[in-house]
């Protein structure tokens, strides 16, 4: 179900990046609007987007290309970073016991499944 795996795309890479659908748009160079990329994200929805924005939500989302079109239904071109990973990315959460320099190994990694909404 091509408009399902968008949305999960959208809301899973925003939560894993921390970044808020403002920031994807502004790095999606303002093709992708904002307020699209909230409704990409929502869930209970469906999600299409064209082949030529397929390309800016990849950039906006640090995805090689072809797994946005992948997820969205599209056909897949040749695409150089295909081959990179785009793992979830770990937050390091400090104890409040920790030093203020930051030297003691109390920090612990910490990982939470993205939230249903956005």
């Amino acid at each position: 179900m091509p408009g399902k795996d968008l949305q999960d795309l959208v809301r899973r890479r925003l939560w894993e990046l921390a970044r808020t659908a403002d920031d994807a748009a502004r790095l999606s160079r303002w093709v992708v609007p904002p307020e699209t990329l909230k409704r990409m994200a929502r869930t209970g929805g469906t999600s299409f987007i064209s082949e030529s924005l397929a390309e800016f939500l990849a950039r906006a989302l640090e995805v090689p290309e072809n797994r946005v079109r992948r997820a969205a239904g599209l056909p897949r071109i040749p695409d150089d970073r295909e081959s990179i990973t785009t793992r979830p990315h770990l937050r390091l959460i400090r104890n409040d016991d920790q030093p203020a320099d930051g030297r003691s190994g109390g920090g612990a990694v910490h990982r939470d499944h993205p939230p249903d909404h956005l």
